[in-house]
C-alpha cells in the first residue's frame, strides 16, 4: 500500500495536488484529524481491494494544535505497519499567499477577530512546521500556475516508477530568489555570460545559439563535469538512506541562459542513471501575469 500525505499551508495548492491524485486513482480523504490516521491505514492495509492500494490525505491547520504537534510520532508508528508512505508539503511565500486570498476574495481557514489574513497566514506556518521539517517533498508553488503545478504533481508522484529516486533538476535565477523547495544548489554566475553578447542576449539556454556559445567554454565544461562527479558520488548515498526526491538546483543571474543550458545537460546526463528524472526551468515563460495564481 502506498501512502501520500499532503499538507502545507492555505493558498499553496493542496486542493488542486489531491484532485490530481484522485482523478489518478488514489483513494483520497480531505482534512483528515492527524489522529485519526492511523485507523485509517490501519483499516486500508485490512481491504485487500484495489482501490485501497493508494491512499492520499490531506492535513492543514485546522486540525488540533495538539495533534499537530504530534504529527512525528503519528507518522512513525504508520511506518511500522510496512507500508510505503511519503510526505508533500506545498508551500509560496507568504506575499503570495495574501495576494492570492485577496484576488479569490476567500476566507483564510484561522482568521478571526484576533487573526488579520496576515497574522493567520504566519500562525499557519509555526503550526504545521512540524509537518513541513520532515517532509519528502517540499513544493514551491509561488511561480507555478495552476497547470504548472498539475503537471509536477502527475511526473513526480503520480508517475514515479517505484524504483529509485525521483530527481529533478530546476534551473533559476538568484535575482528573483532561491527556490524554497531546493536540496542542492548550484551557482552558475562566475560562468562566461551570452547576456553579454548582444546576438544571444533575447535567447535562452535551450536556443541552440547558445548552447554553442556555453559548450565551447572551458569552465562552463568544468563545472558540468565537476557537478556530476560530486552528484555521482552522493546522490546514490542518499538513495541508500531511503531518499525518495531529490531537487537540484541550478541557478544564474537571470534564470535564462547558463543555468538553464546546465540543468538540461545534467538531465540528459542523469537520465542515463535514474528512472525518474525532470527538469524544469522556472524563469523561462515568466510574465507579468505568472504570479496570479490560480491553486488553493
Amino acid at each position: 500500500m502506498k501512502l501520500t500525505i499532503i499538507s502545507g499551508r492555505s493558498g499553496s495548492g493542496k486542493s488542486t495536488a489531491l484532485h490530481v491524485l484522485e482523478d489518478a486513482g488514489f483513494n483520497c480523504v480531505d482534512n483528515i484529524p492527524v489522529g485519526l490516521l492511523p485507523a485509517l491505514v490501519h483499516d486500508a492495509l485490512r481491504d485487500n481491494r484495489e482501490q485501497s492500494q493508494r491512499m492520499a490525505v490531506s492535513i492543514d491547520a485546522r486540525n488540533l494544535p495538539h495533534d499537530l504537534q504530534l504529527f512525528p510520532e503519528i507518522l512513525i508508528s504508520i511506518d511500522r505497519m510496512k507500508l510505503d508512505s511519503e510526505v508533500i508539503y506545498l508551500d509560496a511565500l507568504s506575499p503570495t499567499l495574501v495576494r492570492r486570498f485577496s484576488e479569490t476574495r476567500r476566507r483564510h481557514p484561522l482568521t478571526s477577530r484576533t487573526l488579520d489574513l496576515h497574522q493567520a497566514i504566519e500562525t499557519e506556518r509555526q503550526l504545521l512546521e512540524n509537518i513541513s521539517d520532515i517532509a519528502d517533498l517540499t513544493i514551491d508553488t509561488t511561480n507555478l500556475k495552476s497547470p504548472d503545478l498539475v503537471d509536477l504533481i502527475r511526473s513526480r508522484i503520480v508517475e514515479r516508477s517505484d524504483s529509485g529516486m525521483s530527481l529533478l533538476f530546476r534551473s533559476f535565477g538568484f535575482k528573483f530568489g532561491v527556490p524554497v523547495d531546493a536540496d542542492q544548489v548550484f551557482d552558475t554566475r562566475c560562468l562566461p555570460n551570452p547576456y553579454w553578447e548582444p546576438q544571444l542576449r533575447s535567447l535562452n539556454g535551450q536556443d541552440q545559439a547558445v548552447k554553442d556559445f556555453l559548450s565551447d567554454k572551458t569552465p562552463v565544461n568544468e563545472m558540468y563535469n565537476d557537478i556530476c562527479i560530486y552528484l555521482e558520488t552522493w546522490l546514490p548515498r542518499f538513495e541508500a538512506k531511503n531518499r525518495i526526491y531529490m531537487t537540484v538546483a541550478i541557478g544564474c543571474t537571470g534564470g535564462q541562459h547558463r543555468s538553464v543550458y546546465l540543468a538540461n545537460r545534467l538531465e540528459q546526463h542523469f537520465s542515463k542513471r535514474f528512472d525518474n528524472v525532470l527538469v524544469r526551468h522556472r524563469e523561462l515563460g515568466l510574465s507579468a501575469e505568472s504570479d496570479r495564481e490560480t491553486t488553493t
